[in-house]
């Protein structure tokens, strides 16, 4: 059995889970805690965030791909 791996805050969804601890503090900070509110974010404002590192983009896209979304342009 595959035990899911939890976030920082509970208010952070899912899908960031497997972001490192200060990605996820960095997101939490910024009040990012869904797909949704990362994809009104542009990438440069996430890439310009302490804590995000280049490791964090893969993790960051795939959550926007299957929740059908995209960084804003």
């Amino acid at each position: 059995m595959t035990k899911i791996k939890a976030t920082v805050d509970p208010r952070l969804k899912p899908c960031f889970a497997q972001l490192s601890k200060p990605a996820q503090r960095a997101l939490i900070s910024h009040e990012i805690f869904s797909e949704a509110a990362l994809a009104a974010t542009t990438r440069s404002e996430i890439e310009k965030m302490h804590g995000i590192g280049p490791s964090a983009f893969p993790i960051l896209d795939r959550a926007l791909t299957d929740a059908g979304l995209k960084f804003k342009s």
